[in-house]
């Protein structure tokens, strides 16, 4: 496998374009990576397009259909709220592998005119369905259930999964690419409706449409193109494996863990030679226990980790200093490449007033239950 870079990255504001199309909104993410880069669509030899909600529409022909059909392969992705992530690891892999030397990975969706994120992860199949009888599928449930139990055995409150909301709506405020950019108390969280306990209306990712892209090239070409191309040191996908889980609650950790230390190995660093961590906060609970699977800190420690702000922009080890999906929102396909240029932005000094000073590795995170986890090392050259 050779060293691939990242050259080029792009995004839209997260938010609603009822007036737009998938492709449309793709586009204009990708026509911002090739200006980045400083390349145009006869240089790139393969598209990967992350696209959940309409997988079957073949969204990546369909966005060459505006940036320019150049007859390349175009592979299309669906992998929960991985999906992106997944695109952009297929391109990844596509130049680590020495098959191509430039690809773009596209993620997308648009979610805005719909509903609760959710629905049982066995995909409906009645023979799986525990919906109702052993405890709950939908997503908030999922999460509110897993912060319970981390209640239940660390002693974390409420109160701790609510400083996560207020610190990544803070962090949002500097961020133009962001669904919301209002800041929030920690009594406002609080009060706020209980959507599934311990997780508010504030501590539940909105739903919107939005768009990324990122290109990468061989690391020997990158030098043709930019002055600071951002090394990719490692790039994981995980599932689940067998385990005898619990019935009513699902694992939400395991596939993050493995991940973790696979990535560490292959990327030659530990948690503690992080500068900065993009991580799934698809809910408040999610995000504090993501830290105790990710190693930056010890088990049942996460919520000292939010009392002693470690996580904020200015501590220890900033934790979604984008704002994270909290207020950042949460497109599903587009998810995991928006991670990535977040990263790309603080590694490249380019993340304005929410800049991680000195920034030299980062980590992007993404989970889809099913399962699906990636983690993307990124390392400043």
């Amino acid at each position: 496998m050779r060293d691939v870079a990242i050259i080029g990255v792009g995004m839209i504001k997260f938010g609603r374009y009822p007036e737009k199309t998938v492709p449309e909104l793709a586009a204009q993410a990708a026509h911002l990576a090739l200006k980045d880069a400083g390349v145009d669509m006869k240089d790139i030899e393969l598209v990967a397009s992350g696209n959940l909600y309409q997988s079957n529409a073949m969204v990546g022909q369909r966005i060459l259909q505006i940036i320019g059909q150049t007859g390349v392969p175009v592979v299309n992705v669906a992998n929960a709220c991985a999906t992106g992530s997944t695109a952009f690891r297929e391109a990844y892999m596509s130049v680590a592998s020495g098959a191509y030397d430039m690809a773009m990975a596209i993620g997308s969706e648009q979610m805005g005119k719909m509903g609760l994120l959710g629905g049982g992860a066995a995909g409906g199949d009645p023979a799986y369905s525990t919906e109702g009888v052993l405890g709950s599928g939908l997503m908030p449930a999922v999460f509110g259930m897993a912060g319970v139990e981390h209640m239940r055995k660390y002693g974390t409150t409420q109160e701790h999964f609510a400083k996560v909301s207020v610190k990544n709506h803070k962090h949002s405020m500097h961020n133009p690419y962001s669904q919301y950019q209002t800041e929030v108390g920690l009594e406002e969280v609080l009060n706020a409706r209980v959507v599934s306990w311990p997780n508010t209306l504030y501590m539940c990712c909105p739903t919107g449409d939005g768009a990324a892209a990122a290109i990468v090239c061989s690391m020997e070409k990158a030098r043709q193109f930019t002055t600071k191309p951002i090394r990719v040191a490692a790039s994981v996908l995980t599932s689940d494996p067998w385990t005898q889980r619990d019935l009513i609650m699902a694992d939400i950790n395991t596939l993050t863990r493995n991940a973790a230390k696979e990535a560490y190995e292959k990327a030659g660093i530990g948690p503690g030679d992080l500068d900065l961590i993009e991580l799934h906060d698809c809910f408040a609970t999610a995000e504090l226990l993501h830290y105790e699977n990710l190693g930056i800190c010890g088990e049942g420690e996460a919520g000292r980790m939010i009392d002693e702000g470690a996580t904020t922009i200015g501590g220890k080890i900033p934790v979604n200093a984008s704002g994270g999906l909290l207020s950042k929102g949460h497109p599903l396909g587009a998810t995991g490449v928006a991670n990535v240029c977040e990263v790309v932005w603080h590694l490249r000094g380019e993340a304005g007033g929410r800049q991680v000073e000195g920034a030299k590795v980062g980590m992007a995170h993404v989970i889809g239950l099913g399962s699906a986890c990636t983690l993307q090392v990124l390392e400043k050259v």
